[in-house]
């Protein structure tokens, strides 16, 4: 008879525990050596399992310590590869996500401390994401690990293909990581994890989900997700939908979308294969986008993804993986009009493999991974306005201008753990066709200490890095009546010292952090006079900032008989200095940064354990100004964003297999500006439900 495979994943001081193993064979979870993944930069995004002064440590309760399988797996993981390298990391769970009043992953992301999300419109419409006082080009993103970037402009890459009920969780790691994750983690890495299997879920073969919502402005939202297979077999995989439509807050801001998404495993003997593909269909008036002169803008966007990934098996683990997007898009500066009228079509093909393998010194009682990996990248466009002129005769449909530009890159990383201490270091090769031939150099070292107290985890962080970007298409070649490129512009590079401090425990969670970045070649669009049109130009720019963060779980501090389940407090301050005296009348992104960023959720039921309620509260203070327009014409004033104060409050009933909630959001009705001239919504009401079958 052949025998289920039992694998110790929880270990438990209790002394019934063995007969969970009798007539089993048994595989014991030993905790292996942590991983540093510096590898290729657009797949350096998994690591082995922790070891057990990690943060898997943190996490144990009481008696009982999660530990994880010794199988070393190549998990598209940015919280594997930060605890690992010492760098910061936030996680955003699915609860979090369920609890707060989010229509979109960009509303999920307000929440992360050191996080800057700028909407020009509601729902995800051309939303801005920037870390630490970066911009919105310096962010690197992915789903499930797979890169996402466009090369063409930032101002879409934060378009996820996903629904919420995709999501397993949200990470954030804050600072510069080129050397890990690839030239566009100048400032920090944005990475969805989403699920896959239903078995794991306590539900059937097959899971179901469903929800439909609806509210002011017109807005309707639905959404589907099958997902079959899971722990324990072969194969699974999952499929999503949705569809969104509003008449928008405020003139000219309506949209419709869709979106779609499919990923798949399949566990071979002696390799593991994921694949996934996605897919953004939206249209939106785009109001004051990118000039108050021109309110009658428009906007279309098309955005499609595929990505291959597998993993062998044995002491060295080879990780090939292959993937492909596409962001095409249609402008229009005035609407139903040719004049500033754009399109685009970029792609972006890259391919590459990594290996890893670990070490261990039994006697010293030191244990390390050695990783090595090498990725070339193709990003390319089509557009009527950027890149350099095509001939005639290779001119098609809309297009009549190319560039395209090939980086190769090979990075070698090894990390080394002993007595509690961590140690990193890591470099990337990069040569990119379009700044010469000589490969460029960005290494990176990072160093913890991590001690268990009693129910604690306490870890101690520092971490150096060399990063670098390279300025994105609309950067180099953009020209409209608002806007005009700058060929003659350099890559970004950055030179940042990160230094922090985390306790972990069954109850409390908290951290303070501090950090320095030195940029040169910082690329910002500004305007030079009042009646100026914005120029792609560069300053030397240095950030620097602090950060604090606390949560409690309120039931196991008070007890679960009471109604207050958690509460979350994050503090975050940053300060620029602009090395350089060139004058300027007006920065449009770089030099406009929250300094004070404070957000306190508290979540608790209300009179029966199924009826919950969590609030958030945002309160932010924007450095930097905007101009005024009166009748479509600059006014020459400028007017500072100053602080505002956003409070959000979701209301649940949760059952089993159902849910109904209300997203209230903005009940202080508070009139705010994300960027200037694009008002933001008063208050907004959202009523809905969800199914799980």
């Amino acid at each position: 008879m052949k025998r289920e495979v039992f694998t110790f994943r929880r270990f438990s001081r209790k002394g019934y525990a063995l007969f969970a193993v009798l007539g089993r064979e048994v595989r014991v979870g030993v905790l292996g050596v942590a991983t540093l993944a510096a590898a290729a930069p657009r797949l350096a995004q998994a690591a082995a399992e922790l070891p057990t002064d990690s943060a898997a440590v943190a996490a144990s309760t009481g008696d009982t310590l999660s530990l994880a399988a010794a199988v070393v797996e190549a998990s598209p993981s940015v919280t594997r590869v930060a605890d690992a390298s010492a760098l910061l990391v936030q996680v955003l769970t699915r609860e979090d996500v369920a609890a707060a009043a989010v229509t979109s992953v960009n509303d999920v992301l307000k929440l992360a401390t050191g996080t800057d999300v700028r909407q020009r419109g509601g729902f995800g419409m051309q939303t801005d994401i920037s870390i630490n006082g970066g911009t919105f080009d310096q962010v690197a993103f992915f789903v499930n690990g797979f890169p996402i970037n466009n090369p063409q402009t930032g101002h879409n890459a934060a378009d996820f293909p996903l629904t919420l009920a995709d999501i397993e969780r949200i990470e954030v790691l804050e600072g510069a990581a080129a050397s890990i994750f690839g030239s566009q983690a100048f400032s920090g890495v944005v990475n969805v994890i989403t699920r896959t299997a239903a078995r794991e879920e306590g539900r059937g073969a097959v899971a179901l989900d469903a929800s439909l919502s609806g509210g002011s402005y017109g807005t309707l939202l639905a959404e589907a997700r099958a997902a079959i297979g899971g722990s324990g077999e072969r194969a699974s995989s999952s499929l999503s939908a949705a569809f969104r439509r509003s008449d928008g807050a405020v003139e000219n801001s309506a949209f419709r979308g869709g979106k779609a998404f499919w990923q798949g495993r399949f566990d071979g003997k002696g390799f593991t294969l994921r694949a996934q593909a996605g897919a953004t269909l939206n249209d939106f008036g785009a109001n004051t986008f990118y000039s108050a002169a021109y309110p009658n803008q428009w906007e279309a966007t098309r955005r499609y993804h595929v990505g291959v990934r597998g993993e062998t098996a044995g002491r060295v683990r080879f990780v090939p993986e292959v993937s492909w997007l596409r962001n095409a898009d249609h402008f229009q500066l005035i609407r139903h009009s040719a004049t500033g009228e754009n399109y685009h079509r970029g792609d972006v093909f890259a391919g590459g493999f990594r290996a890893y393998a670990g070490w261990r010194a039994d006697k010293a009682a030191m244990q390390g991974t050695l990783s090595a990996g090498a990725e070339i990248r193709l990003e390319e466009i089509y557009s009527s306005n950027l890149g350099r002129p095509m001939d005639e005769a290779n001119c098609f449909s809309h297009y009549t201008r190319h560039d395209s530009r090939t980086n190769v890159a090979l990075n070698l990383g090894h990390s080394v753990r002993w007595q509690g201490w961590t140690l990193d270091l890591s470099a990337a090769a990069q040569h990119n066709s379009s700044t010469g031939r000589r490969f460029r150099i960005y290494p990176g070292a990072t160093l913890a200490y991590s001690v268990r107290e009693g129910g604690g985890h306490w870890r101690f962080m520092a971490s150096w890095q060399r990063t670098f970007r390279l300025p994105t298409f609309t950067d180099l070649y953009y020209k409209s009546p608002t806007q005009e490129g700058n060929t003659g512009l350099r890559a970004e590079e950055n030179t940042s010292v990160r230094v922090g401090a985390e306790h972990k425990s069954r109850t409390l969670d908290a951290g303070v952090h501090a950090f320095f970045n030195k940029g040169t070649n910082m690329i910002d669009w500004v305007m030079f006079a009042p009646d100026d049109v914005f120029h792609a130009t560069a300053f030397r720019l240095s950030n620097m900032g602090a950060s604090a963060s606390f949560a409690a779980d309120l039931h196991q501090l008070l007890g679960a008989r009471q109604p207050l389940r958690r509460i979350a407090l994050s503090y975050a301050y940053i300060h620029q200095h602009r090395r350089d005296r060139i004058p300027y009348f007006k920065s449009n992104y770089a030099l406009e940064y929250l300094r004070h960023k404070f957000t306190a959720r508290l979540e608790h039921t209300l009179l029966i354990p199924r009826l919950s309620v969590a609030w958030a509260l945002r309160v932010q203070r924007r450095e930097g100004n905007y101009l005024v327009y009166a009748n479509g014409a600059p006014t020459g004033e400028l007017r500072p964003y100053g602080t505002h104060a956003i409070l959000d409050c979701k209301v649940r009933w949760k059952a089993a297999r159902y849910e109904l909630y209300a997203d209230l959001q903005n009940l202080t009705r508070t009139r705010y500006y994300d960027l200037g001239n694009v008002p933001q919504p008063r208050f907004f009401l959202l009523l809905g439900g969800s199914l799980r079958l």
